[in-house]
């Protein structure tokens, strides 16, 4: 069995999904707040995409793999 990609994986699935929690919060906020406070908002872009590790996307798709690698881990019955 072939390891999986882990590039946008966290070490737990609870661990990934406080990152999501913090990160899609701040970059809806991003785009929201740009009436009132101006390309000034768009700051906080950053601290999102370091939370998210790029997009929301990349932030799913390293859902997928926290979950595929816990679930390998469950079913070989290793230990981190």
């Amino acid at each position: 069995m072939s390891q999986p990609d882990t590039m946008f994986a966290s070490r737990s699935v609870p661990r990934h999904l406080v990152r999501g929690a913090l990160g899609l919060p701040l970059m809806v906020a991003a785009f929201v707040l740009v009436p009132w406070l101006g390309p000034l908002a768009l700051l906080l872009v950053v601290p999102a995409a370091v939370l998210l590790r790029g997009c929301p996307t990349c932030w799913a798709l390293g859902l997928a793999q926290t979950c595929e690698i816990e679930r390998r881990r469950r079913t070989s019955g290793s230990t981190p």
